[in-house]
């Protein structure tokens, strides 16, 4: 099990634009509708992030920042006072509470002239994340999270500017691959750190009792688990895995399961020519009509309601993404 693969599954970028600006004041922006993650990357200079609950974070060159709220943030041009009291003066480099980040927006603005040394440069942008796989990560991200500066991402910055220049065939493909790629490693940076907060499941990876039962179940979802069999993977009682289960992870192996399967069939029913049928196959359930009613209880609406949902949202982002351009 790759913990982190399992978290991203389902998140891809459809219709990634990137936004290159250059900050000079302080501006707030709000996320657009149906919008759930954004990313921001510092190209150059140094910035000022917020939200309204939490503390801002101060962001140097190579640095980034995810947003993983609907509250309105404020980004600002960060001056060296912000940076001195930060830790993140030039003479100290990158400090604890620099970040990385990357973003989506609606176009590629233009770039600050040579050696310029006015205002704070970014690519930022957003996510709009339709599927319960995206919303299984935005709940295991808190409002604002940021990572060191590093060079990891940094590269892709001019890749995209290259690859909004050539407007070469198959430019859009690229392009999301390209967002994909920043948040997978943006992600991968955070995790590391030893301030990151990951949910529960994730912490429990790690546990000699919890870890080969979690692993279990994501590698094999449709198998048909017990608390006895998961225990038997343990090796230890049924009564001790669950009780170990329950306090590390919040919720015992069997709702855990289920709420995986449930996760795992909202990404196979976007599959073009997908049937109820097949993902609950795919899922564990030997017949429809039991999926059924598990997917409704636990997302809040009918496996052919959420297949329409999915299919109504993705007209009209096609159709803003064809305003936008």
């Amino acid at each position: 099990m790759d913990a982190l693969g399992d978290l991203l599954r389902g998140v891809r970028a459809d219709g990634a634009l990137f936004n290159r600006a250059v900050l000079t004041r302080p501006w707030e922006t709000s996320r657009a509708d149906g919008v759930a993650l954004e990313l921001i990357t510092v190209v150059r200079g140094a910035a000022r992030i917020s939200v309204a609950s939490g503390e801002p974070r101060f962001l140097r060159e190579g640095g980034a920042a995810i947003v993983c709220t609907g509250e309105p943030f404020t980004l600002a041009a960060a001056g060296g006072g912000d940076l001195r009291a930060a830790g993140l003066d030039a003479g100290l480099g990158a400090g604890p509470d620099a970040g990385l980040d990357a973003g989506l927006g609606t176009g590629l603005g233009a770039r600050a002239p040579a050696g310029s040394s006015a205002g704070c440069e970014l690519v930022t942008g957003a996510y709009q994340l339709d599927s319960s796989v995206g919303r299984r990560l935005i709940s295991a991200l808190p409002p604002l999270l940021a990572v060191p500066a590093g060079e990891e991402c940094m590269p892709i910055v001019e890749l995209i500017a290259a690859e909004i220049a050539a407007d070469r065939p198959g430019r859009q493909y690229v392009m999301d691959r390209m967002l994909d790629w920043m948040l997978a490693c943006t992600l991968r940076e955070w995790f590391d750190l030893p301030e990151a907060c990951p949910p529960a499941w994730y912490r429990a990876l790690g546990d000699d009792v919890v870890g080969p039962a979690l692993h279990a179940m994501h590698d094999e979802p449709a198998r048909p688990w017990t608390v006895a069999a998961l225990a038997a993977r343990a090796q230890v009682s049924r009564a001790a895995f669950a009780r170990n289960f329950t306090d590390l992870v919040g919720r015992p192996p069997m709702a855990y399961l289920t709420e995986w399967r449930m996760t795992l069939a909202a990404e196979l029913l976007a599959e073009p020519g997908a049937t109820v049928a097949s993902v609950a196959a795919q899922v564990g359930y030997a017949d429809g009509f039991g999926f059924s009613d598990a997917f409704k209880r636990i997302r809040g609406i009918a496996p052919s309601g959420y297949r329409a949902s999915l299919a109504s949202r993705g007209e009209n982002a096609r159709a803003l993404s064809a305003r936008s351009a």
